[in-house]
């Protein structure tokens, strides 16, 4: 795996779109068409403090010219939503990666339901553009404290049109059983859902009691899992390409001990969000402590920043 392309961007616009959310339109210093990308993409953006935070892109995937991101100002996070908030205005500069994406419009799916929270509509709302525009029968519901509170509004009443449903404040609250059950009997219809860990577990839990495949159900999440109960164990990593096997110790990821003997992977979160350093695995009993990947998916891919093994895994490299 190569490292991500990173690009030194402008600051072309700052707009102020709702409370405490600011959408940055950002272009490149010289080049005037940018990497290509697919709603529900993500990009890097590194901060001179050496963080680096992943943004959904929120723009038009048609729209090549620049990328736009929903920053929304969280003064209990870890500090790079109200930097970028804070100091980033029209004309100011910017390092940012090339996308990357895992969380995607499935292609055989003819109706897609999405489901978005707070500043989780972000993906949602290219991949509702991409839609539409494929011919599939779009349907948005669309959580939030209020009204003044919900990002990309304009766009997603733009988008979804009649297929909007809005539950904000103290209105009609949110019932993912009654949602997926409304669409259950359509073998063709996909979900998509991104927001709190709360409601992203409560289309998980409505999902699993209705019997829905895995491959029909999509999920991006911003904060990492956490698992107070977890005890880390060491573990082995053979190499499958040398044979070489590594100990990885309780205090350490396997992502450091790989890095550490000349594997090098590509990495930003290290908190198992972003998918930078996933990598397939040929056996073994993974511990997956991810928020990326799905169930099929963790048959053979593992992200080395967070995940773990009882006793020892198999790495594809």
């Amino acid at each position: 795996m190569s490292a991500r392309v990173i690009m030194k961007m402008v600051v072309a616009e700052r707009i102020e779109d709702a409370q405490d959310v600011a959408v940055l339109v950002l272009r490149h210093a010289s080049r005037p068409a940018l990497p290509a990308w697919t709603g529900g993409a993500h990009v890097d953006a590194l901060l001179p403090d050496g963080k680096v935070r992943q943004y959904s892109l929120c723009g038009d995937p048609a729209d090549l010219s620049s990328y736009r991101i929903a920053v929304k100002r969280e003064p209990a996070g870890r500090g790079g939503s109200a930097w970028l908030y804070d100091t980033l205005k029209a004309g100011d500069a910017v390092r940012v990666s090339a996308p990357r994406s895992h969380f995607a419009l499935d292609p055989q799916a003819r109706r897609h339901v999405f489901i978005a929270g707070g500043i989780g509509v972000t993906p949602l709302v290219p991949m509702a553009r991409e839609a539409v525009r494929s011919g599939g029968t779009v349907e948005f519901h669309y959580c939030a404290r209020s009204a003044a509170e919900a990002a990309l509004l304009g766009d997603v009443r733009s988008v979804a049109g009649n297929g909007l449903v809005t539950y904000f404040g103290g209105g009609v609250r949110f019932d993912a059983d009654a949602v997926l059950r409304s669409v259950d009997e359509e073998p063709g219809c996909h979900i998509y859902a991104c927001g709190p860990g709360r409601l992203t577990d409560a289309v998980r839990s409505a999902a699993t009691s209705l019997g829905w495949p895995d491959e029909r159900l999509h999920f991006e999440v911003f904060k990492p899992v956490f698992d107070e109960n977890f005890k880390p164990e060491p573990f082995d990593i053979t190499i499958r390409s040398t044979g070489a096997v590594l100990r990885v110790p309780m205090e350490r990821s396997a992502l450091d001990v790989l890095k550490e003997h000349g594997f090098d992977l590509p990495s930003s979160c290290e908190l198992g969000v972003c998918g930078s350093c996933i990598c397939g695995y040929t056996d073994g009993a993974v511990i997956h402590r991810d928020s990326v990947l799905g169930l099929h998916d963790r048959q053979s891919r593992m992200a080395p920043c967070v995940s773990r093994a009882r006793n020892g895994v198999t790495l594809d490299l």
